[in-house]
């Protein structure tokens, strides 16, 4: 039996000896590889953080201490070593294991995860509470350099160094977010590593020198300020001292006995610590070292067989960067997710009109609200979860001013295996009732190239074009997009079902379905959802026996509540979405299924309705 067998909780790596742990890195890097690569997930960052995790639970007592990781990528290691080995195979799965650190999953999760830059003001929460109780746990909070940009991670710095609370704050510098990170803190970063090591000794020196009075404070006073002298002379001092935290680094992260020793020095300083330990993203597997933005979420390898099929974030590719080449004054920005969000292409075409601001979107809007005040068109490509982070500055900084910025949302609606933290099913809701606000939602390539035409070249506010990670459609459309108007796919006498986006695909199959049973189904594709088309919708309306909106968004304050409030329309109404509800991890086609919303479950209900009139 391996070593990785043998570890069912964290007290069984506590036993391990220096020789031990190495063989176990080894074991659980070839787990993950083999593993991950069939389930899909996050590989790069877990394989960059097998020794780092090994040394927190070999120094730490869990689940007493508390560790909170920043989004969560890297929590892999860590949820293997702690009791859920035999559950990987379903990883990221319905009913399985989630691949995000998760308090109802396990005792040893402290803070469910799944955006960047959180890790240090949970972390500082949890510190200032035990030290109300007088308890004695450690909180220890791993982020990475690139959830460090995250403007809420310098807020927590600056009240951590004010107040001097005692907490872990262990830095992975793996220079990488999901892409090669950017900007100053980057660079300074980057200063830090190439430095001459600079050890700092002083509290050992200092407690020998206090044995000998005052002649040996003053040789220590003297000591100190040459120390200082020659190590401003030699490095920039790091920003997190200035901040007023005491700062380890950097040290070797994927050398475990380098990590223990810091770990259990930081622990033996009453203060608030910052580790800076430089790992490798990727380590143990070559093409993962040398590509790690491959790497860092892979799909399983069912789904990579169909990679050749158009998607969506394909789509918008191919868009800005045609329209990129006809009008100059268009900008493309980005949270860190070049490549996430389709404009690897554009930065290369057009490196000067693009910015990727780091993991700050709420600095990205405003920026962005600058560049439309200044006459340009900026648009910022940003997953649906990811835009929450900046709805004040919607609202405050682009709506409030009509400003033209057009923010192309993906991963909108259901994203499936990342879940809870990852569902795109707010965006509409949140989007809907900000005056000034368009949304458009594109239900085939064809609507798709239109509309991002339209919210670059015609539109004079604020645009969003909303679209989920999924295969294109490439149906027949009857008529061109045109703002504000509707398009009726097919025409019917009992039933009237709404659409939008990509719920117009299972609208127009459940209508098949309808058909069958002898229910006559007419069916309209909304396309504007932010100014629906109401007199069509009304005309459309007269002689059934209800009218059903389908979106793939919560109910409350959604399309299908916008819609029947506003229309004038006598017959029943019926609104399909998701309810109120955190929606779990699980494979797409599965959770639309569950939460009666696949084309088989919309025929049902709607039957089910027509019957019990």
């Amino acid at each position: 039996m391996s070593y990785l067998e043998k570890i069912q909780s964290p007290k069984d790596v506590k036993v391990l000896d220096e020789n031990q742990l190495a063989v176990l890195s080894d074991e659980v890097r070839k787990f993950l590889i083999e593993h991950v690569m069939q389930t899909g997930g996050h590989l790069a960052s877990n394989l960059g953080v097998v020794e780092m995790t090994l040394a927190i639970l070999k120094v730490f007592d869990f689940p007493k201490d508390k560790l909170i990781f920043d989004v969560g990528h890297q929590c892999y290691v860590y949820k293997m070593l702690t009791g859920r080995l035999e559950q990987f195979e379903s990883l990221r799965r319905l009913g399985g294991i989630s691949g995000f650190p998760k308090t109802s999953e396990s005792i040893y999760d402290s803070f469910d995860v799944g955006h960047a830059s959180t890790s240090l003001s949970a972390a500082l929460g949890m510190a200032r509470v035990r030290d109300l109780k007088g308890t004695d746990e450690n909180i220890i909070a791993v982020i990475g350099d690139g959830a460090l940009t995250g403007g809420m991670s310098f807020e927590a710095l600056n009240d951590v160094g004010m107040r001097k609370t005692k907490i872990i704050i262990i830095l992975n510098d793996n220079e990488m977010s999901i892409q090669k990170n950017v900007g100053g803190l980057s660079a300074h970063l980057s200063q830090l590593r190439f430095a001459p090591k600079y050890v700092n000794t002083k509290s050992n020196v200092t407690g020998l020198l206090n044995n000998f009075g005052d002649f040996g404070k003053k040789i220590g006073s003297f000591l100190k300020n040459t120390k200082n002298r020659i190590k401003y002379a030699t490095i920039a001092s790091p920003l997190f001292e200035e901040l007023g935290l005491n700062y380890i680094g950097i040290i070797d992260g994927n050398n475990t006995q380098e990590l223990i020793t810091a770990l259990k020095k930081a622990k033996d300083i009453d203060g608030p610590v910052l580790i800076h330990a430089f790992t490798k993203k990727g380590l143990g597997y070559e093409e993962a070292e040398k590509n790690p933005s491959k790497f860092h979420g892979v799909n399983s390898f069912t789904t990579r067989i169909n990679r050749s099929d158009m998607k969506y974030i394909d789509a918008f590719s191919i868009q800005i960067n045609s329209i990129a080449s006809e009008n100059e004054k268009v900008i493309a920005i980005t949270a860190a997710m070049t490549s996430g969000c389709g404009l690897s292409s554009f930065a290369k075409s057009y490196p000067d009109r693009f910015f990727d601001v780091g993991i700050a979107e709420e600095h990205a809007v405003t920026m962005a609200a600058g560049m439309a005040k200044s006459g340009y068109t900026p648009v910022f490509s940003v997953y649906s979860t990811f835009l929450q982070r900046a709805y004040d500055q919607i609202v405050h900084d682009v709506c409030l001013q009509n400003l033209h910025v057009v923010f192309a949302i993906d991963h909108a609606g259901l994203t499936g295996e990342d879940g809870e933290t990852h569902q795109g099913l707010l965006d509409m809701s949140m989007l809907l009732h900000i005056p000034g606000m368009t949304v458009l939602t594109p239900s085939c390539y064809d609507e798709f190239k239109e509309m991002f035409s339209y919210a670059i070249n015609e539109c004079n506010g604020p645009v969003a074009v909303r679209y989920p990670k999924a295969k294109m459609s490439f149906r027949n459309v009857k008529h061109h997009f045109e703002f504000g108007k509707a398009e009726k796919i097919c025409s019917g006498n009992d039933v009237l079902i709404v659409s939008c986006g990509r719920m117009t695909e299972v609208a127009i199959e459940a209508g098949k379905l309808l058909q069958s049973k002898g229910i006559s189904t007419e069916i309209v594709n909304l396309r504007t959802v932010s100014q629906p088309d109401y007199k069509m919708i009304a005309e459309s309306a007269k002689g059934k026996k209800i009218l059903v909106t389908l979106e793939d968004n919560i109910i409350s304050g959604g399309v299908g509540q916008h819609v029947i409030s506003n229309a004038d329309v006598c017959c029943k109404t019926m609104c399909m979405g998701f309810d109120t509800c955190y929606v779990p991890h699980g494979k797409q086609e599965e959770l639309f299924r569950i939460y009666g919303l696949d084309a088989d479950s919309v025929c049902e209900r709607i039957s089910k309705e027509i019957d019990s009139k």
